[in-house]
Order: C-alpha cells, then sequence, then structure tokens
C-alpha cells in the first residue's frame, strides 16, 4: 500500500517538476530631475508604453520622477555597474566620459529642435555614443529630448551680458555651463536643481537660469521677478542606461528599447513645444517681467567658451551635420 501511494506521488509530482519555470521580465528603472506634470514627462510615458506594449510584458519600465532614485550622478553611477536603470541627462554629464558630448549643451549650437534632433541622429552622434559605451559603460538609448530654450532668472533687469556681472548665478556643474554662464559676465555656483528655490529665497545665490517647464514646476517664479529670453543653451537630453543591462537583453528587446526612446523623445519634445506660450502667459500672469534683448551681446560674449575648452574643431563637425 505504502509502494503504492509512493509511486502515485512520484507520477502526479514528475509533470509538475519538469515544467519549465517562467521567465520573469526584466524591469528598467528610469529616474529623471523632471516633475511628473513636466511636459517632457509625457514622453517618458510612451516610452514606458511603447516597450511594454511591443515586448508582450517581457520588458518593464517604473518611471521615477522628481529624481526619486538620486542625483542624475548617482543614477549614472549604478548604470556604469551594471544595474537595470536609466536616466535623462543632458551632454554635460557625459562629458567627463567622451567630452566631445559637453558641446551638445554650449551656447548658441543649434537652432531649436529640429537641428538638435538632426545632431542626435547623425553618423557623428553615433561614433561619439559607441565611445560613451566603451569609456564609461554608458548605453546612449536616444538624445532627442528636448527640454526647451534655458533663459536667465533674476531679481533685477538684465539687458546685456554686463548685467550680470557680481551676480551669483546658479547653474549646473559641467564645464561647459560653467565657461558660458562665467562668459556672459556672473559669477557660476553649481548647485542640485532641487536647492535652487531654497537658495534664491535665502538669497545664497542672486540668479538662476532654467528653461520654462522647469521653472514652472520648480514655482521658482516665486523667488525670481525677472525673466530675460537668452536662449543661451537649447536644453537637449538623452536617455541614457547601462552597456552591461542593455547588452544582456535579446536583440529584439534592444530594437525595441532604442526605437520607442526615439519615439518618446519626439513626443516630449513635441509636448514642451507645444507648451511653451502657455507657460509664458501664466508666467506673467504671476507677475514676472519677461523680456527678449539683442542676442547678438550675448552670442559674442560666449563664443570663447568653444576656445577654452578646446571645442573648435568640434563645433566645425557640428556645423558640418547641421549644414548637411
Amino acid at each position: 500500500m505504502i509502494t503504492r501511494r509512493l509511486a502515485l506521488t512520484a507520477t502526479l509530482a514528475t509533470p509538475f517538476l519538469a515544467r519549465p519555470a517562467l521567465s520573469q521580465a526584466a524591469t528598467l528603472n528610469v529616474n529623471s530631475a523632471l516633475t511628473a506634470d513636466d511636459p517632457l514627462f509625457k514622453g517618458l510615458e510612451a516610452f514606458k508604453q511603447g516597450v511594454e506594449t511591443r515586448s508582450n510584458g517581457r520588458l518593464q519600465v517604473r518611471l521615477y520622477p522628481s529624481s526619486q532614485l538620486g542625483s542624475d550622478e548617482d543614477v549614472l553611477e549604478q548604470a556604469r555597474a551594471g544595474a537595470g536603470v536609466a536616466v535623462v541627462v543632458d551632454g554635460g554629464r557625459l562629458a567627463p566620459f567622451v567630452r566631445e558630448f559637453g558641446i551638445l549643451g554650449a551656447p548658441y549650437i543649434a537652432n531649436g529642435f529640429p537641428e538638435l534632433r538632426k545632431l542626435a541622429t547623425s553618423p557623428l552622434f553615433d561614433r561619439w555614443a559607441d565611445r560613451l559605451r566603451t569609456a564609461s559603460g554608458h548605453q546612449v538609448l536616444s538624445f532627442n529630448w528636448f527640454q526647451g530654450d534655458r533663459h536667465l532668472l533674476t531679481n533685477r533687469a538684465i539687458a546685456a551680458p554686463a548685467d550680470l556681472n557680481g551676480l551669483r548665478l546658479r547653474t549646473p556643474g559641467a564645464p561647459v555651463w560653467l565657461e558660458t554662464i562665467r562668459a556672459m559676465g556672473a559669477t557660476p555656483t553649481p548647485l542640485p536643481w532641487t536647492e535652487v528655490y531654497s537658495a534664491l529665497q535665502l538669497r545664497a545665490i542672486d540668479a538662476a537660469e532654467a528653461q520654462y517647464p522647469a521653472l514652472w514646476g520648480s514655482r521658482l517664479y516665486e523667488v525670481v521677478r525677472f525673466i530675460t529670453k537668452t536662449s543661451h543653451i537649447n536644453l537637449i537630453t538623452g536617455l541614457i542606461g547601462s552597456r552591461i543591462w542593455f547588452d544582456r537583453q535579446p536583440a529584439e528587446l534592444r530594437t525595441i528599447l532604442r526605437e520607442e526612446a526615439l519615439k518618446g523623445g519626439d513626443t516630449g519634445s513635441q509636448a514642451t513645444l507645444a507648451s511653451l506660450d502657455d507657460f509664458e502667459t501664466r508666467l506673467k500672469a504671476q507677475g514676472l517681467t519677461i523680456t527678449t534683448p539683442d542676442l547678438a551681446p550675448f552670442r559674442e560674449a560666449t563664443k570663447v567658451v568653444y576656445d577654452k575648452l578646446n571645442y573648435a574643431a568640434v563645433r566645425r563637425e557640428v556645423e558640418a551635420v547641421l549644414a548637411g
């Protein structure tokens, strides 16, 4: 009797034991300093939906706005170590690994999103991205995420670079940003974005610079009185992940990630462009004075940045791409 029971148990258990283990979906955690109501975030939501739908759930994307996973630099380090993370960052944060990326944030390098997208999808850019994979272990998924033009945010009127003399102006810590602000006449002061509001409120800094969606999302209109539309930087950013994690995925999923990142970047960029007039209207309603100065003195003042950072030759390559 005992023998028969054991045989029956073994027979019932065999199909269960032989059943192959279910494969687990891969997960990509996407971090961004953007708030969830930033128009560019619509692109991240489109990226998530596109990846999950086309992969039939084999790839899951989780979105973390407002830097919930840490600073951009922290997430870039996690990516280097092979974690399943990605982050929306500007080229300046990648320049320590491949210095050509820094020119993406250089002053007046392009004329708006169409030119920036042309550069970010060119063979020249692809060569930079391939070198980044080797140099730092980062994978560019796409670099067509346009956040808008960056303008000056102050508590006094600015009409020319000379009006910035003596002002402590917050900017990211990448060399191209620091040199741009210094060339414009202010004293560049690196600070995390999350600290800008309190620093302006407490007068630890005198001014800042940002694009409309970020300015609005962080409520900086409460602590500045003037916006000067210098458009000194056309802020293009990229969705950057881990080469190790990316290469671990099947070829089909790697294709999906890159194609959907490009589509998501276009979606978010178009949403940004469509929002700018509305943001300006809302900012004026908050009592801010918004002016557009003669840009020629600002362009002239910032030409020195390219020589200081040894970008003259790279700029010629970029200009050739844009002219082609």
